[in-house]
């Protein structure tokens, strides 16, 4: 009887591969644990990935860039990254291509305090933006300065260490920071709810895909359904943050304790939103379209000053993607 039950439940896929039978996996994230991560830990504490037959590691890294290189390089299965710096990369010869979307909105963003606030483009001019050097918002910058007549020679980009990005500002050491708008929580907990200044990109012609997930081309090639398993379960991960972000925090703090719940749960909960969209309804969470890919692609193109161009065809594939749907 026991061993019907074993096999019943093994069938319908409820029960997880041997831990001997598990294919590792890691996952380069793009910063250190925020709420546009809490999808993943959901995945790992629901056993999502093990029943899958995946074993999954999650490693920071310090902006799109570094993640970016961990991926092309076989230092981790596949990455979060901005599209726009996966895109730039192609350039430079990386094998890596977008295999699926997180934010189906694009969340670029410049955050100012309100003694000092940024509310135009063309504002940022004699003004300093801190950001690390890898950061995927610094890399589009040119694009964005170009797209909004921006002089470039009037704004100066400081180095910072990811972690540092809200001290930065909060200490007013920079006059702005690159960041995501869900990251607006993280600022507001130093500096006071109101005191933060968002400016939007997508509010200024700028809407294009954003936060992705990438794998390299040795990934694609040599375990491509593993690389299928881990996207189905990461969106399954992301389904049920939309359904119950309460659950998924708690979720989230119990797998890293040292996040702050209140200031972590509303930046998850920005992050949604990005997600809310009629695109992930019709298609399933992580779909990509091929024309506002493809529209992206030319924004990099036209305005990063690329060492060669870049095709759409060779950024990105949905060939990995499994049908999870919204909530």
């Amino acid at each position: 009887m026991l061993k019907k039950l074993i096999a019943t439940a093994a069938l319908a896929g409820f029960m997880a591969a041997p831990a001997s039978a598990q294919e590792k996996f890691k996952l380069a994230l793009n910063w250190f644990p925020v709420g546009d991560h809490a999808a993943y830990w959901v995945a790992l504490d629901k056993g999502y990935f093990s029943a899958e037959g995946l074993d999954v590691t999650l490693e920071n890294s310090k902006g799109s860039g570094d993640s970016i290189a961990k991926v092309d390089t076989g230092g981790a299965d596949a990455g979060l990254a901005d599209s726009a710096v996966v895109i730039a990369s192609k350039a430079r010869g990386t094998t890596i291509k977008v295999v699926g979307m997180v934010f189906d909105k694009t969340p670029l963003n410049i955050f100012s305090s309100k003694d000092n606030p940024v509310t135009s483009p063309k504002q940022l001019e004699g003004k300093t933006i801190g950001a690390p050097a890898n950061d995927g918002q610094r890399q589009m910058w040119p694009a964005f300065a170009k797209a909004n007549n921006i002089d470039d020679s009037k704004v100066t980009w400081v180095n910072i260490e990811p972690t540092a990005k809200v001290a930065a500002l909060a200490e007013k050491r920079v006059d702005t920071v690159a960041d995501y708008t869900t990251g607006l929580p993280l600022y507001e907990k130093p500096m006071g709810v109101g005191n933060v200044v968002a400016m939007p990109w997508a509010d200024h012609g700028f809407d294009m895909y954003s936060m992705s997930i990438m794998a390299s081309e040795k990934t694609m090639t040599e375990r491509p359904e593993v690389l299928k398993k881990f996207l189905k379960a990461a969106y399954m991960g992301w389904r049920d943050v939309i359904a119950n972000p309460d659950e998924a925090l708690a979720i989230f703090k119990k797998r890293v304790p040292e996040i702050d719940e209140v200031t972590i749960g509303a930046n998850m909960k920005l992050g949604i939103k990005l997600l809310e969209t009629d695109r992930y309804r019709q298609h399933g969470i992580g779909w990509i379209e091929e024309a506002k890919m493809c529209n992206s692609v030319d924004l990099v193109n036209t305005y990063m000053g690329l060492p060669k161009k870049v095709e759409c065809k060779d950024v990105f594939t949905t060939d990995f993607l499994t049908k999870v749907d919204m909530p």
